[in-house]
This record gives C-alpha cells, sequence and structure tokens, in this order.
C-alpha cells in the first residue's frame, strides 16, 4: 500500500514531529545522485506509458516496468551531470548485464543469464550544465528505444553499451513521443516474428 508522507515517526505510541516525508526529503532531493536519478527515471517512463502507479516499485522484479498491455520495460539512465564534484562531463553508457533473474512460477532462479525485459528504454540527462541542469524537466532529457531482442542481437554478452553505440541501434525520442515508439518497437518485434 503506498504511503501519503504523512505518516510520522512513533516511540513508544507517541508520535513524533518528524514524518515519512521529512525523511523523503533528506533522502531523496538530490535527483542527479546516479541512484535517485535512476529511480525518477523509470517514474518518468511509467509516466509516459501510463503504468499503473497504484503499488510501490519492487526493486527486486526481473524488470522495472509492466505496461497494462503486458509488455515488459527495463528503464537505464545516464547523466553528463552528477551530484559530485566534476572536471568535465561524464562519459554516458549503461549497463546491459544479462541476469539470473527470479522466476516466480517456479520460485527460483533462471540458470541461464538473460534480459528479461521485452524492451529498454535508456534515459540520458542530456543537459550538461550543473547550475541549470533539471531533471524534473522533461525537455532535459532524451530517450533510446530497443527492442531486447535486437539489443540481444548487436549486444550479445556486453555487460554495457556506450551512447554512440546506442545511436547506431535507434535514434533518441522526446517523452512526449516515448509512448508511441515504445509500442512501434514491441509491435516491429511481433511483425518480425510472423514474416520468420
Amino acid at each position: 500500500m503506498l504511503k501519503t508522507g504523512n505518516e510520522p515517526l512513533t516511540v513508544n505510541g507517541q508520535k513524533l514531529d518528524k514524518s515519512l516525508m521529512d525523511f523523503w526529503r533528506w533522502n531523496s532531493s538530490d535527483l542527479l545522485s546516479n541512484a535517485t536519478r535512476g529511480r525518477l527515471a523509470e517514474f518518468i517512463v511509467a509516466s509516459a506509458l501510463d503504468v499503473d502507479l497504484i503499488g510501490s516499485r519492487d526493486e527486486w522484479d526481473a524488470y522495472d516496468l509492466l505496461t497494462k498491455e503486458g509488455v515488459k520495460i527495463e528503464v537505464k539512465s545516464s547523466a553528463y551531470v552528477q551530484s559530485w564534484m566534476q572536471k568535465s562531463p561524464s562519459k554516458i553508457s549503461f549497463g546491459i548485464k544479462k541476469s539470473h533473474c527470479w522466476d516466480e512460477e517456479m520460485t527460483k532462479r533462471v540458470t541461464i543469464a538473460i534480459r528479461s525485459a521485452d524492451i529498454y528504454v535508456f534515459c540520458v540527462l542530456h543537459h550538461d550544465r550543473k547550475e541549470t541542469c533539471d531533471p524534473l524537466n522533461l525537455d532535459h532529457w532524451e530517450f533510446y528505444v530497443v527492442n531486447t531482442e535486437e539489443l540481444n542481437s548487436r549486444a550479445g554478452n556486453q555487460t554495457t553499451i556506450s551512447l554512440n553505440s546506442l545511436r547506431r541501434l535507434t535514434t533518441s525520442v522526446t517523452y512526449l513521443s516515448l509512448k508511441e515508439e515504445v509500442e512501434r518497437s514491441f509491435n516491429k518485434n511481433d511483425t518480425e516474428h510472423v514474416s520468420r
């Protein structure tokens, strides 16, 4: 069940003057932090794809998001600017390592490492000036959508992919066209299966 943020800390049955919202502000306000930016990217993609946000995020799932149509989405993020001191902008790359995910039906880990999602969405916070970079401004992001079968075909057992390599696979789209691009990429896969 989702929290509201109003839930207080308690001790001996007494409410303290600190709430869950205070924790969220303290813990998650640095949106340039790698971990927080990654979760924000998942939320941004979920909002673009109209993913049901009723339940809380499960970080142990084999993929990050599940659309209403049943498409499994893996979200990766990277940025030029970081929360730490930088001499130059970061190089953009993404982790794409295959994993031994948990199989709910079999109640055990799969024995062969795979990429479990149907579609990968690579999110680049492309604004490169720390003073004006705003992760909540969706114009500061670009998105690259790749079907997992194509990623497997092109990247094989690679554990990372660079932005240049990604651009050879696909072109970037904006937040407003992300849903359409995910649908196109997923349906393209179905079409290729039919034509084989």
